[in-house]
């Protein structure tokens, strides 16, 4: 999507799913959020419903995140069954 670095900021909700998550995943889904500091770009989605919010997408897992200028704010980690409510 583009070339920008990008911060990462973990917003209190991210942070509890993270915890909650089995050690392996959690290490998967971390490496891939610090992927996201080079740029937008993956398996991302614009979700419809939020303007600015966006999701990767890895395996059963989702990453619920906007973007606000140069940061990327991690809203929600979770299973794809799981994550929308």
């Amino acid at each position: 999507m583009n070339g920008h670095r990008y911060a990462i900021e973990y917003g209190p909700s991210a942070l509890d799913d993270l915890d909650r998550l089995p050690a392996r995943e959690r290490a998967q889904i971390l490496r891939k959020i610090e992927r996201l500091r080079q740029g937008l770009h993956g398996n991302l989605k614009r979700l419809h419903k939020a303007e600015a919010m966006y999701r990767l997408r890895m395996g059963d897992y989702r990453v619920l995140f906007d973007v606000a200028g140069a940061v990327i704010v991690i809203r929600r980690v979770g299973n794809r069954k799981d994550v929308y409510d």
